[in-house]
């Protein structure tokens, strides 16, 4: 587990009251990095989503490389969501990504139980998108 993971985890269990949390989630969202207009296309849309999601993935070299992921909402929990998900994700090699189930850490941080299903849905969209990056990130590259 990263820095940054266990610090939203940390910070989830001081957090007693539901409302708090979802400030808390919000405040995530806040932090992140908004992508630009030109990024925010089809192509990097996460299909599944309620709200619209944006996810870029940016790839190092390699035979198991280094996933790097950008992301953005037009709602400001769903960007919350966004920031935890790149926090479980970003910065790990596929292989890692690969073998990571979000559904652990939704369990752990109580949000399978407290969002609605529409944006739990949302939430294995995404987990399933970057799962999806990373087998591709791990598939056999045709020589040049």
């Amino acid at each position: 587990m990263n820095d940054k993971l266990a610090a939203i985890i940390d910070d989830f269990s001081f957090l007693d009251d539901w409302e708090d949390r979802y400030r808390y989630v919000i405040e995530l969202g806040r932090d992140l990095e908004p992508l630009a207009e030109t990024e925010m296309t089809d192509v990097h849309r996460v299909k599944g989503c309620a709200s619209q999601v944006w996810l870029i993935t940016e790839r190092a070299q390699g035979e198991d490389p280094l996933l790097h992921f950008r992301g953005d909402s037009d709602a400001h929990i769903v960007k919350g969501l966004v920031a935890i998900m790149l926090a479980l994700y970003s910065d790990r090699k596929a292989s890692e990504i690969a073998g990571t189930n979000a559904e652990d850490t939704f369990k752990l941080l109580g949000l399978d139980e407290h969002l609605t299903p529409q944006r739990a849905n949302g939430l294995r969209a995404m987990a399933r998108r970057i799962r999806q990056e990373a087998e591709l990130a791990l598939a056999p590259q045709p020589a040049s």
